[in-house]
């Protein structure tokens, strides 16, 4: 019997430390997964916080854009007013009916050149806000698709 313990010892110890060797590979495997996991996790956060940034940036560029606008055309509307204010004395003036007609004419012409003026402006300044508003989310955008694309 003695014999056979000693012939069945080397396959015992073989055989644990077989099993050992596969539970401390499948114990390394398991902590790489882990890591990958946890960094994965940890950089879908960052991505996440960076995407709210971006969010609550593209929202006061919006804020700062809209207050701009409504500056700029609650000026131009004071403006109109008082230039009408203005003509409407300069038409009291008038000492024929040529005269009047004349001024009115000069005043439609003006006011017509001013408001395409002001429409260009305000054109132009819509389209940079709409730049100003979509620059940050266009950015996570391209982002995402580098960051997500690349590990696709």
């Amino acid at each position: 019997m003695a014999d056979k313990l000693m012939k069945t010892l080397p396959l015992l110890t073989d055989g644990v430390a077989s099993t050992m060797t596969a539970f401390e590979d499948t114990q390394t495997q398991v902590k790489a997964n882990m890591d990958k996991t946890m960094q994965a996790a940890q950089d879908f956060a960052a991505f996440g916080q960076g995407t709210l940034e971006a969010v609550v940036a593209s929202g006061q560029a919006w804020a700062a854009g809209v207050q701009e606008l409504n500056q700029h055309l609650a000026a131009s509307a004071q403006a109109r007013i008082t230039e009408t204010v203005e003509a409407v004395k300069t038409f009291a003036t008038a000492k024929s009916v040529n005269e009047l007609i004349s001024l009115q004419s000069t005043f439609a012409r003006e006011s017509l050149d001013k408001a395409v003026a002001e429409t260009t402006k305000l054109t132009d300044a819509t389209a940079k806000l709409a730049n100003d508003v979509l620059a940050p989310l266009t950015a996570r955008v391209t982002l995402a698709v580098d960051t997500f694309g690349r590990a696709a």
